[in-house]
């Protein structure tokens, strides 16, 4: 018999049919259930007894109805003691008595020790059951995470791993975006975000730098004629990385349609094993979470991994004069096996290029400098 958080492999018994069983009496469900609830006996309602009024007399005042010091102490337990102070403000504030530490004889909570815990919520930042706590819990790793744990380890452990960095001025995307987002959305019912830009550009930039899109099978280098790039979606299962195909032939839209379409499937733990085999490259983005840098994990048996980052505006030197300017670092996380410096730093820096000027993402080359054929 299996139990609760037990690990089941390929051809385990989960369960067996006892065909020995005494069969359910004869009846549909629902005629069972109707029989035993016109068989279950009908619990009275208590009557309410009417209280016998008073004999009047001319002579006779009502009584005044009795003051009383005490508070109304409804939502604290019964369990817990309280001066009638403190229990209307726990009342009134909502207080976790949990959250209390009492200093009156006997446990009891006193006033002070209420207005205390409110005015250092922070005390209790863990959630324990109380102060001072030295609680230790202990989950079962689970599968998703115990393959990206062996993934992770096997990529530090087998590629030549190193990282080179640069920043990236954000400015004319930024523009672009608040210029087009509107007009974008009402023809592509999809929000104009950044990760259609960094996908031309890094499917532009691995054509042109076909080492950074190889990956290695044995003695063998494996060159890819086409940008399968993969993104990486945190859930809160654990990192899943699914896969954009032919990003070089697809349109921005449906780059990012792509994006909220696999990012809800993560979600919703859908994806296909399809979607998460067969990437060429990766984009992870640490920036939405705040990170300002880091040196991204290569997804092997992929030989580069470019990372984005938090967007900081930042004083900038332009022309020779100080400027405001939004940048963002970038990172690229590559395999020294098969990617030399040469490569990998050219094709951060052409990366940086498409970026910074977002109308070379149509054809790769300068328009001017095309129509002249320079």
């Amino acid at each position: 018999m299996q139990k609760k958080n037990d690990t089941l492999h390929v051809g385990d018994v989960l369960a067996q049919i006892d065909e020995t069983a005494q069969k359910p009496e004869a009846g549909t469900k629902e005629e069972v259930q109707s029989t035993k609830a016109e068989e279950a006996p009908k619990e009275e309602a208590p009557k309410e007894e009417t209280p016998k009024p008073k004999p009047e007399t001319g002579n006779q005042k009502p009584e005044p109805a009795k003051p009383t010091n005490e508070a109304p102490v409804t939502s604290v337990p019964n369990d817990i003691k309280a001066t009638p102070v403190a229990s209307a403000i726990i009342a009134d504030k909502k207080v976790d008595t949990a959250s209390i530490k009492p200093s009156g004889s006997g446990g009891r909570i006193m006033k002070h020790d209420v207005l205390e815990a409110l005015a250092n919520p922070a005390k209790k930042a863990f959630g324990a059951n109380e102060l001072m706590s030295r609680n230790v819990r202990q989950e079962k790793m689970s599968n998703l995470r115990k393959t990206i744990s062996r993934k992770l380890v096997e990529s530090k452990n087998t590629t030549a791993m190193l990282t080179t960095f640069n920043e990236v001025d954000m400015t004319r995307i930024i523009e672009i975006r608040k210029q087009h987002k509107d007009k974008f959305k009402e023809i592509h019912g999809v929000n104009l975000g950044f990760m259609s830009f960094f996908g031309k550009a890094c499917a532009i930039a691995l054509s042109e730098w076909p080492s950074v899109n190889a990956s290695i099978d044995g003695d063998q280098i494996l060159y890819h004629d086409y940008a399968d790039i993969s993104i990486a979606v945190s859930t809160p299962r654990g990192l899943t990385v699914p896969v954009i195909r032919n990003v070089e032939s697809i349109s921005m839209a449906d780059i990012e349609k792509k994006v909220v379409e696999l990012a809800g499937k993560a979600r919703d733990s859908k994806l296909t094993t399809d979607e998460l085999q067969g990437g060429t490259f990766t984009i992870t983005n640490g920036g939405v979470f705040g990170s300002l840098l880091s040196t991204p994990i290569i997804n092997i048996p992929q030989s580069a991994i470019l990372g984005m980052h938090k967007i900081q505006e930042r004083p900038m030197a332009v022309n020779g004069q100080v400027v405001i300017r939004s940048m963002m670092y970038l990172a690229l996380s590559y395999d020294h096996r098969i990617i030399d410096g040469r490569e990998s730093v050219s094709f951060l820096v052409r990366v940086k290029e498409l970026l910074e000027n977002p109308e070379l993402l149509l054809m790769g080359k300068d328009p001017v400098k095309t129509l002249l054929e320079l």
